[in-house]
């Protein structure tokens, strides 16, 4: 981790924060930033700002360097607020608030930790560096004394250099109260927990301590502020709210997600972000069974053009894309397709697969190589005993009969049920979503779908979850069971 990341983290912001103003804030006579970096001559640089999060930025000015170190970013609009990055050639760089249009600055191409950087005409740039300075000095401080040997007196300079920065940190937000930086510190903070009531054990009640903190993790986060959405803080923050936070099943992710948008709802463009980015998330979500979250934000936002702004083309795309998924949802019956075995006659896939605790369905082209790779280990766990109880459907999608024959016997699936589509009347993707090869899905007993889009390495790790998760739901409530971890798909 290098200086800026650890700097960053011990002020509790992101590289790439983005502070913006309102549009009422900004002077309608243009901007103008003038720069001195010593050490830096007979160049150019360029005024950039973070967009959303820590990896994107977009361009907004470039100025020339004279032989002495001065620059001039100067245009007729004012530039939208935010944490901006001056870049300087060979990747060098140091941050700029935008707030103020119009103020000017002197550092030194030498000064990494910008100490010596100094602002006129904008108190938010005094402000950020003065707070910048003082949080570095003390984590300076904090890491010489760890490198030294453990005792007491290093213990209590520690602490005492500790409560010395949360005290200055807390003046600073009472001080600077009305700075745009002050609200960003403060949505960045986790929530403060008070001391927590005691469990049956007598120890304290953790779960108390997660709800206490889940219930006030947005507390200090302004939805009806659109300069929130120019920082890196608001993506974060969601990711961790809906995926470290809420149980990844579909409903409690439905509830969570409703309440993101709810809160976003008294800002337009926040609104906005919310309902893309939640369902730019779990259209291929990294949980398996979790993507009918996507569903519920098309049908409930963009088809209902809460989401403004989708044309028409864009609202057809996401229209056909529900469809396809929305009968594939976990827990739903899987639609069998009518195929035939390699004599042409048709398979009754009901009885085919009676019996079966759990039926793998797999769609493949016989050319495909990654298939070519995956049948060989799955046969191998359906022949291990790990197998035992599982059924598997081997349907090809593509390629002729001919080929189709040849593979079952290169592979000597013999024992599987072989299918494929004679008539050529199943569109496989609007269907089934097969739109790489292979495409796997596991049902249950009663074949319902359990699991889509599995990867053939996890069919044998994500039987014997789901196995151990119905025994431990089978037995007693007296016996204590370990929690099981939720498999994650690694996406297609």
């Amino acid at each position: 981790m290098n200086l800026r990341n650890l700097v960053w983290l011990v002020l509790g912001l992101m590289p790439g924060l983005v502070v913006a103003q309102t549009p009422a804030a900004q002077s309608t006579a243009g901007h103008r930033i003038a720069g001195r970096v010593k050490g830096l001559a007979d160049t150019t640089v360029i005024l950039a700002h973070y967009q959303y999060d820590a990896t994107h930025y977009v361009p907004k000015d470039t100025a020339r360097v004279d032989a002495a170190g001065n620059f001039v970013f100067q245009g007729k609009k004012p530039l939208p607020g935010g944490l901006y990055l001056v870049v300087m050639p060979k990747g060098q760089f140091f941050d700029l608030m935008v707030v103020e249009q119009q103020f000017s600055f002197e550092t030194d191409t030498a000064d990494s930790g910008r100490k010596n950087m100094k602002v006129t005409g904008s108190p938010e740039n005094i402000a950020f560096y003065e707070y910048q300075h003082r949080l570095r000095d003390a984590f300076d401080g904090m890491r010489k004394l760890d490198k030294q040997p453990k005792s007491e007196a290093i213990t209590q300079q520690l602490r005492a250099l500790q409560k010395e920065a949360g005290q200055y940190r807390t003046d600073f937000l009472v001080k600077n109260d009305k700075l745009f930086t002050t609200k960003i510190l403060r949505a960045s903070a986790d929530p403060e927990i008070p001391t927590p009531p005691k469990a049956a054990n007598g120890r304290p009640d953790s779960i108390w301590q997660f709800n206490y903190y889940k219930n006030h993790y947005w507390d200090n986060f302004d939805f009806s502020d659109d300069r929130m959405l120019r920082t890196s803080m608001i993506q974060p923050k969601i990711d961790r709210y809906l995926k470290e936070l809420t149980v990844q099943q579909v409903d409690s992710l439905t509830k969570e997600a409703d309440f993101l948008v709810k809160k976003a709802s008294a800002n337009k463009d926040v609104k906005s972000y919310v309902i893309w980015y939640i369902t730019s998330q779990y259209e291929r979500p990294k949980v398996l069974g979790t993507d009918g979250l996507f569903v519920h934000m098309i049908e409930k936002y963009w088809l209902t053009k809460e989401l403004p702004g989708i044309d028409s083309a864009t609202l057809k795309s996401v229209s056909e894309r529900v469809a396809v998924l929305k009968p594939l949802q976990v827990g739903k019956p899987l639609p069998l397709p009518a195929v035939g075995d390699t004599l042409a006659r048709p398979i009754n896939l009901v009885t085919a697969t009676q019996g079966a605790a759990y039926t793998v369905f797999f769609f493949y082209a016989p050319h495909c190589g990654h298939c070519r790779e995956a049948a060989p280990k799955l046969k191998a766990f359906a022949d291990s005993p790990e197998g035992k109880g599982v059924k598997v459907v081997a349907i090809a999608i593509e390629d002729n009969v001919d080929d189709w024959k040849k593979f079952i016997r290169e592979f000597k699936l013999t024992s599987w049920v072989n299918g494929y589509d004679h008539k050529q009347q199943i569109d496989f993707r609007r269907q089934y979503d097969v739109f790489t090869t292979p495409t796997i899905y596991v049902l249950d007993k009663n074949r319902a779908i359990i699991a889509r889009a599995l990867p053939v390495e996890q069919v044998a790790d994500f039987l014997n979850f789901t196995r151990k998760q119905a025994a431990a739901t089978a037995a007693p409530k007296s016996v204590g069971t370990a929690k099981a971890v939720a498999p994650k798909a690694s996406g297609k």
